[in-house]
């Protein structure tokens, strides 16, 4: 009896164990981020948070300055990257951390690139969720711009050309 006992604890352990880790799959992404020129750029990975989704963005080779850093609505990310889409908007929010209508789910902060080109940063976005909507059947995709988004201009924040793209992974 005490062998049974043992190994229903055993089994039942392993099985939540097994449990565990898929969650965690779940709450994990990833994108590997590449140039037009097909080089890589760093990768970015997301974690699902209780506040929601953190990414740590490991970056190089990338100009100096500042930098839109987006998510966009399509995972496909085929130079110059307009493949991508439009900024993941689930809600049909308007753009612009500033903007009075604003904000959507593709919305962040802008990065600040050294002259090194050479970044690693953590941005929490409150809104972005490691879901269905994410994963829907076209993906989504993480992408930075040539310039700074300006917080207010609808849809995109007149951040200009895309030149580094990561299409979002489990």
């Amino acid at each position: 009896m005490t062998k049974l006992i043992a190994v229903t604890i055993l089994v039942a352990g392993m099985a939540l164990a097994a449990t565990s880790q898929m969650a965690s799959a779940a709450d994990q992404a990833s994108a590997a981020m590449m140039n037009a020129n097909g080089e890589s750029v760093g990768a970015v990975t997301l974690r699902e948070t209780p506040q929601g989704t953190l990414l740590h963005a490991k970056l190089k080779n990338l100009p100096a300055g500042a930098h839109a850093f987006h998510v966009h609505a399509v995972g496909v990310c085929e130079p110059p990257f307009k493949s991508a889409g439009g900024h993941f908007n689930p809600t049909g929010a308007k753009h612009g951390i500033d903007n009075a209508e604003g904000m959507h789910a593709g919305d962040m902060p802008n990065i600040h690139v050294p002259d090194s080109g050479a970044l690693e940063i953590e941005v929490l976005n409150t809104q972005l969720r490691l879901d269905a909507s994410l994963f829907d059947e076209d993906g989504a995709a993480i992408v930075i711009h040539d310039g700074p988004d300006d917080y207010v201009s609808d849809p995109a924040g007149a951040a200009g050309p895309r030149i580094a793209c990561g299409v979002i992974t489990q």
